[in-house]
Order: structure tokens, then sequence, then C-alpha cells
């Protein structure tokens, strides 16, 4: 099966913090994956090296087969990026964005006015189009990303968080977009902390804990006998069982 990304020993601290410990892990193209982990597991922190906006300590990742930091043109050229956290120029309009990031994409001027109009259309943005980013709601905002990520037709999209904050009539519009996407051979690698999401989307998955590759594979494999990815995933990372009340026995009751 051909490699969407090879990540070879992959290294981050943050002072005396290891936020990512060499990490192992190859991601199959054409499939969603998703990599999923507790909040605080390295799931930002590995995405930002992979697609080359943080430098790693130590380790290797090539992105459909070219290196990212020894050929990061080639790389940024096949890949789509939604960070968490989102920044954008928020005082242009939905379409100015989209036509400021074609032009730096190096599209012809009719080619991204024709993509735009597309994408404005299929993530219902059309009629926000001349509206400034800055008066964009939160899903507004996650849309007008994808769809800046979207504009050049990359190789690989990597979505941070994509449907945090997103009302259910956003999400379901991104995941329309994400599925037809995919279909198209495509590669989307999203990262979540929300089991019942990524078992609904994604076909392989890599949970991710304390800075660690904890499982991968097809998201049936790594799911296993447990009845749900949420209680395979609770077990992966050493959380299944736990009480979380046992010492809150004040908490309650109208007592004081």
């Amino acid at each position: 099966m051909t490699s969407a990304v090879v990540v070879r020993g992959l290294w981050k601290r943050f002072g005396q913090q290891i936020a990512v410990a060499g990490i192992d892990l190859e991601l199959p193209a054409g499939k969603f994956i998703g990599l999923v982990g507790p909040n605080g597991a390295g799931k930002t922190t590995t995405l930002s090296m992979v697609t080359g906006l943080l430098r790693p300590d130590q380790g290797s990742v090539e992105v459909v087969g070219h290196d990212v930091w020894r050929d990061p043109v080639e790389v940024k050229a096949r890949i789509g990026v939604l960070p968490e956290g989102l920044r954008l120029f928020e005082r242009l309009s939905g379409r100015e964005l989209l036509a400021y990031s074609g032009r730096l994409r190096g599209l012809p001027g009719a080619e991204v006015d024709k993509r735009a109009t597309q994408l404005l259309d299929v993530l219902d943005l059309a009629g926000a189009q001349h509206k400034l980013v800055v008066d964009y709601s939160t899903g507004m905002r996650k849309k007008i990303g994808l769809a800046a990520a979207l504009l050049h037709n990359p190789e690989v999209l990597f979505l941070d968080e994509p449907f945090e904050g997103v009302d259910p009539v956003s999400a379901q519009t991104i995941r329309g977009v994400l599925e037809r996407y995919t279909a198209s051979g495509a590669t989307v690698v999203f990262s979540s902390h929300v089991m019942e999401l990524v078992e609904s989307l994604c076909d392989w998955v890599a949970v991710m804990a304390a800075g660690r590759i904890r499982a991968h594979g097809p998201l049936i494999e790594v799911r296993g006998a447990a009845p749900s990815l949420q209680q395979a995933f609770l077990e992966l990372v050493g959380a299944h069982g736990r009480d979380a009340g046992s010492d809150l026995d004040w908490l309650g009751g109208g007592a004081r």
C-alpha cells in the first residue's frame, strides 16, 4: 500500500516536557485517517511537524515521497492544511481570501474564480462571500479555511480538530465535502478526541497518548473486540474504569 505520510523517529520537547516521544508512523494514501488521543497527547504538535509548521528536534517526515524539511516547496504544493486556531486575513471578504490564496498558489486567475465559486456554493458560503471574514461565525471560518486548503486540489489534506465549535449544519456540510474528496482517491488526516466522529468517518486510525503511538491500523483492527472505538480507546490510553467521582462525595445534593 502506498504511503501518503512516513514518519520516522519524531521527537519534540518544550523545555523539560516531551510532547512527542520518537514516533514511527506510516499513513496509507487514499484513506480517511483519524489521529486520535486525549487532550495533551501530542496530536497538534505531531501535525505541526508533519506539515512543516514546527521543526522537530529529531526525526524525519516524508509526505507523498518528499522530505518535509529538505524539500518544503514540493511538499507545500501537495498539501492542504486547516490548523487549530486558524488565523485568517480578517479584513478580506470570503471571496477575496480565496482569490488571494489561489494566486499565492500560482493558479491562473480564471481558474481561481471558478474554483472559488464552486467551493463557496458547496460549502454554503455563497451568500456571505462578500462579507468580511472578521464577521464570520466559527462554523463559517472553518468552512472558508477548508475552502482555502482545498482550492489548489492537494493530494493530502491535514485538519486539526475541524469540527471543534462547529454547529451541526456546518459540520454536515464539511463532512460531505471531505467524503467526496477522499472518494476521489485523495487522503485526509484529521485529529480529534471525539471517538464517535472518528468511528463514523474514518477507515484508518492512529491512537496517541503521552506523545507516543499506542495503536494504528484499519479502524476495525484497532477497535478489535471492543463494542466501540471509544471503549478500545479508553483501554489503550489506560483510562478504562477510572472513577472520576470517588473523591467528590461532597458534590451535589445541595450540601455546603
